[in-house]
């Protein structure tokens, strides 16, 4: 059985309400844990096959948490936020489970949500999986590297986020949720996937309150810092999956990056063919074999992580 997504509170910027899942009601002291965070506007769902997964289940610990602007996480006091924010987010709760030391996996933004844990607090980071990510900001050297103008697809959303007035009515629309759809999963997205993500977007981002928290997330995907600079002060290693006709950000800038973390303990780039964004889509199986080779190599056998 598949645990429910949960909430709990937690202090930073006032007051959150963070959306997360587990792999089980108590989690098992002698499993690693691995902590992971959803693409742009998707929710925890997303990583509904590595909880369906049973290699996963019976080897890790797994916790899902929905970054800020996602799923039911829901800010008390503020609107604004950045990736930061969600890496230290991210820590209270892990705090609230009694969880200590963690391998932090993420997807698209979630790659550089789990960078920043790394550099936010090493001692409890002991490995970073990046999927279909980037360590850059949306900059001009991205896009020469075959990157896609985030700035220019997020446009929309950034300027709707500076028009105050109420939209009660609002959601994001079906051009929206076939766009998502066609940059994470491909074109060749069945419908049954693609109705199912489009009545869970407008499910989270229906309504007033909806339309700030997307258009929040996009300002923030859009006018990120970059981690180019910081990528030599992360000591842990690092497994990258990288899909050959992801179309936002290229192989090439994965090659770029993943040499910048040069006194990481250890450091892997996995090219996947025909990978697309959402490299689950395509290479759950590549997936559940790299990560779980990562972990037990890195983890320290026998030595509990709660």
């Amino acid at each position: 059985m598949i645990e429910p997504i949960r909430t709990v509170l937690v202090p930073h910027l006032g007051g959150i309400k963070v959306g997360y899942r587990v792999s089980e009601p108590v989690l098992d002291p002698a499993k690693p844990v691995v902590v992971m965070f959803n693409p742009f506007t998707t929710t925890a769902e997303y990583y509904l096959p590595e909880f369906k997964n049973k290699a996963l289940r019976d080897s890790l610990n797994l916790v899902a948490i929905e970054p800020l602007g996602h799923g039911q996480t829901r800010l008390m006091k503020t609107e604004s936020f950045t990736y930061w924010d969600s890496a230290i987010m991210a820590f209270q709760v892990l705090d609230t489970l009694g969880i200590d030391k963690v391998f932090a996996l993420g997807t698209s933004q979630g790659g550089w949500i789990a960078a920043r844990m790394a550099l936010l607090a090493p001692e409890r980071v002991k490995g970073i999986i990046a999927l279909g990510s980037s360590m850059d900001a949306e900059t001009a050297k991205s896009r020469e590297l075959g990157c896609w103008d985030g700035p220019a697809a997020c446009s929309g959303l950034v300027t709707l986020a500076g028009n105050l007035a109420p939209a009660h009515d609002f959601e994001p629309g079906d051009s929206y949720y076939d766009f998502l759809m066609e940059i994470g999963y491909g074109k060749a997205i069945d419908k049954e996937m693609r109705d199912f993500w489009a009545r869970t977007i407008r499910e989270t981002y229906h309504g007033d309150k909806g339309k700030r928290r997307i258009c929040m997330a996009a300002v923030a995907l859009a006018g990120r810092d970059g981690l180019h600079e910081r990528l030599s002060l992360v000591k842990c290693p690092v497994l990258w999956m990288q899909g050959t006709d992801d179309v936002v950000f290229s192989f090439r800038q994965a090659e770029e990056d993943i040499k910048l973390f040069i006194n990481s303990a250890s450091t892997k780039l996995v090219r996947c063919e025909g990978g697309v964004h959402f490299l689950g889509r395509t290479h759950p199986e590549k997936i559940q074999q790299e990560l779980l080779e990562f972990v037990f190599a890195w983890n320290g056998r026998g030595k509990s992580v709660l």
